[in-house]
């Protein structure tokens, strides 16, 4: 994401966020070279964002997917503005359980990066109830109507996530719309196998369906997907090197190396 017209690269941080401003062309992040965390509350794992690029779709290995996944907001009294604010304002108490986003303490805004401790499949823990995968994301993008997210080296997946909320005759339609390529060959087995791909649905429906209710909306999300580009780019199987799921189980592995060194010195 650098940008020959900025010659200054900022490192944005949950601490340090650009603020929001009006109008659309402002509402982007400034280009950034490597992310870089702070503040982060106890008990967060912040691992494989520190000094990580941000990727897109098209530096991933493995298939190009196009996922939308809407809820309507039937009968609530509300409009598409204060459903974004809502939920920027509030965005990790809509995940589901077992799932962590340590971001900001106030609204989403530009600029700010965000450690993301996850559960695996069906709520798959690490040891002792730990996260399986800790990554992250970078908000790109932020306005009353939307707002945008890219992940860093060695996610899941290389992607741009889009959150939106629309007016459809009436009724506010809320949408997490993602285009995603599997970062590495280990994620893209996953997907085939249908792992990746029911881990990402269950949790982007129940999301919506969390964000529902807090507008006094019981309902089932839906879905749509569709295959963008069936072929895998092997020049990415590189990637590999930073996935952040092996990166966190040797962590894991390690943690008794790492107290019997402190207990030594």
């Amino acid at each position: 994401m650098e940008s020959a017209s900025d010659p200054e690269l900022h490192e944005p941080s949950i601490e340090d966020a650009p603020a929001q401003s009006s109008g659309r062309e402002q509402a982007w992040a400034n280009p950034v070279s490597k992310l870089k965390v702070s503040g982060l509350p106890e008990g967060a794992i912040n691992l494989n964002v520190d000094g990580r690029q941000i990727t897109n779709p098209l530096q991933g290995f493995g298939q190009l997917w196009q996922k939308t996944y809407r809820v309507r907001l039937s009968g609530a009294d509300t409009d598409p503005q204060l459903v974004i604010a809502e939920w920027r304002s509030h965005f990790p108490e809509f995940w589901p359980a077992g799932n962590r986003f340590f971001g900001p303490l106030a609204t989403i805004q530009p600029g700010d990066v965000a450690v993301l401790n996850l559960a695996g499949p069906g709520g798959i823990k690490g040891p002792g109830g730990a996260p399986l995968i800790s990554t992250g994301v970078l908000v790109i993008y932020a306005d009353d109507e939307s707002f945008s997210f890219l992940t860093p080296q060695g996610h899941m997946f290389n992607g741009l996530i889009t959150f939106s909320a629309t007016d459809d005759d009436g009724v506010v339609v809320a949408q997490v719309q993602a285009l995603v390529r599997a970062s590495d060959p280990i994620y893209e087995l996953s997907f085939r196998l249908g792992f990746g791909h029911r881990a990402e649905d269950e949790f982007w429906l129940a999301t919506l369906q969390n964000l529902a209710a807090r507008f006094g909306v019981k309902t089932q999300a839906r879905q749509e997907v569709a295959l963008i580009d069936p072929r895998v780019q092997w020049s990415q199987a590189k990637n590999v090197w930073q996935n952040a799921a092996i990166r966190t189980g040797l962590y894991y592995i390690a943690t008794p190396f790492r107290w019997a060194r402190k207990k030594l010195r």
